[in-house]
C-alpha cells in the first residue's frame, strides 16, 4: 500500500440526524484502507446527535461551531480547535454550521463488535 489523497469532493456524506437541522458524515480513510485508523468529515447544523463513543477520537473544527454535550458538561469548539473524546464517553454532538474533520482509532471498530 502507498500513501494517497483522498479528494475532499469524493467523499460521500450520509444522513445520520434530523429534522430538526441536519447532520451528515463521509467517511475518507475507511477500514478497507486502514483497519488501525479511519478518518472523514462530519457536517452538524441544528441537529443533536447521542451516541457512545467504542474508539478514541479526534475532531479538528474546520468551520463553524462545534459542540460536544457529556456528563460534565458542553464543550465548544470554533474553527481551528481541536477536541479529544475518549474511546468510552456518552455524548451528544451538536453544532451550528459546523463541518468537522475527524480521526478514530481502531478504524475497524465495527468489525471488532462482531467478534
Amino acid at each position: 500500500m502507498s500513501a494517497r489523497v483522498i479528494k475532499a469532493a469524493d467523499v460521500e456524506m450520509t444522513h445520520r440526524g434530523g429534522p430538526p437541522g441536519i447532520a451528515r458524515v463521509g467517511r475518507a480513510i475507511s477500514p478497507d484502507l486502514s483497519p488501525s485508523m479511519a478518518a472523514g468529515f462530519a457536517e452538524f447544523d441544528g441537529c443533536e446527535v447521542e451516541w457512545t463513543v467504542l474508539y478514541d477520537e479526534i475532531v479538528y473544527v474546520i468551520e463553524g461551531e462545534f459542540r460536544l454535550g457529556t456528563k460534565d458538561g458542553e464543550l465548544t469548539a470554533q474553527a481551528g480547535d481541536v477536541m479529544w473524546i475518549p474511546e468510552g464517553t456518552s455524548l451528544v454532538y451538536r453544532g451550528t454550521k459546523a463541518r468537522i474533520f475527524y480521526t478514530v482509532h481502531p478504524g475497524n471498530w465495527k468489525d471488532r463488535l462482531a467478534e
